[in-house]
């Protein structure tokens, strides 16, 4: 206990904020796979050689031996994706569908069969390794864009697990808390799918982020013409305008300009401009990225507006400043029925008077999909690094 919590506490303090959902991710796995392991050592000291062992004790073996390696294999997949050591995009193939039920039914049967009385030692190798097996295959052909929902789903995985392995040792605590969480995170994985606007088996089973050849071409062929300003003129901008509301993304965790946000909107408070933020529910990489990202900053909580807050404000918004996100700005959300995100609620950023979009470079987001605000008239393009953008705004907003 001395060494694991030591370890974590050190890895947590020192991770950076852009690395949080890895080691969310990683950590979560390690807690599924810590469950699988209890569940493969209670069966082999448990499980006498007459094959009478409890039907309660071997229904939670199983239960916390399938959750808990689906959790821990998928949860290394999501760290992988998130860590970008295989790619974000959705990773398919033909018969994927068939496959991923054969493994799971395999895991499965092995599993009835142990509770029926079969209590063989290699019966948990097969439930253990097949469930293994369809953790990783579940979580391959689901897009960069949902690992929020996907890290939330498989924390309620571990939740459930640990609560498996508290009946296995007959501790309360351990029911309790596990519990708590899988409920907790069953709520909040159903929360994001419907902010979303999309099925919790879509985000699961529909391949989110895969664009065809055609949709890819077509949505090239709509661009326009790009518009890009100085930071001398975004900051005119800023200064004269009397509401301006920051949309923060992925890319400010990235640059870490959480604190140089507050500074700016601090400056343009001074000069009576309203400012607010507009957070996104799955902006960023993990459930709440952004809030965690802002509150870091001493950003007043007042001033975190939710979608549903926001977007009625955009209208009467001057300015929308978009530090780093990409696919929840999208209106292709709204009117491309052949995107991959055609329903998914959006932050309505281009019904401000300017949009000024922070970005290092016109490369797609998380999710691989154009965007087509970067091309509206109403838009322009400060390219550079947030935290160095921000910082020559802070310069340019004091010299007015």
């Amino acid at each position: 206990m001395l060494i694991g919590g030591t370890f974590g506490a050190v890895a947590a303090r020192r991770v950076r904020m852009t690395a949080m959902p890895q080691m969310v991710a990683l950590f979560n796995g390690v807690g599924g796979g810590a469950a699988a392991l209890i569940s493969w050592a209670e069966f082999h000291n448990k499980a006498p050689a007459s094959g009478d062992l409890k039907r309660d004790i071997s229904v939670s073996i199983i239960l916390s031996a399938v959750i808990g390696s689906i959790s821990f294999a998928g949860s290394m997949v999501a760290f992988a994706k998130l860590q970008e050591l295989i790619q974000g995009r959705p990773i398919t193939y033909p018969g994927q569908q068939v496959v991923n039920g054969l493994v799971l039914a395999t895991a499965l049967g092995a599993g009835v069969a142990i509770v029926a009385g079969v209590e063989q030692q290699w019966l948990i190798w097969v439930v253990l390794g097949c469930s293994a097996l369809f953790g990783v295959l579940f979580v391959l052909p689901i897009g960069g864009a949902d690992m929020p929902v996907v890290i939330s789903l498989l924390n309620a995985f571990t939740g459930l697990a640990a609560a498996a392995t508290g009946f296995e040792l007959e501790n309360n605590v351990l029911i309790v808390s596990g519990m708590l969480v899988g409920a907790s995170g069953t709520l909040l994985t159903v929360l994001m799918g419907r902010a979303m606007n999309r099925s919790i088996g879509n985000v699961l089973f529909g391949a989110f982020g895969q664009v065809s050849t055609g949709a890819a071409a077509a949505a090239s062929a709509d661009g326009g013409a790009v518009r890009s300003a100085t930071a001398e003129d975004v900051a005119v901008m800023l200064a004269y305008a009397h509401k301006v509301v920051f949309v923060p993304g992925y890319g400010l965790a990235v640059a870490q300009a959480q604190h140089d946000v507050r500074q700016l909107a601090d400056l343009l408070e001074a000069k009576g401009v309203e400012v607010s933020y507009a957070i996104h529910p799955v902006a960023g990489r993990m459930p709440g990225h952004m809030n965690v990202l802002l509150a870091e900053a001493n950003v007043p909580y007042p001033q975190l507006k939710e979608m549903d807050d926001a977007n009625p404000e955009f209208p009467r918004t001057d300015v929308a400043v978009i530090v780093g996100a990409n696919d929840v700005v999208n209106p292709d959300a709204r009117s491309n029925e052949g995107s991959p995100i055609y329903g998914m609620p959006i932050l309505n950023v281009d019904d401000a008077q300017t949009v000024v979009v922070l970005k290092r470079s016109m490369n797609p987001g998380f999710a691989g999909i154009d965007n087509p605000l970067f091309y509206n008239p109403k838009t322009v393009m400060l390219f550079g690094d947030a935290k160095e953008s921000i910082l020559d705004l802070i310069q340019d907003v004091k010299e007015l």
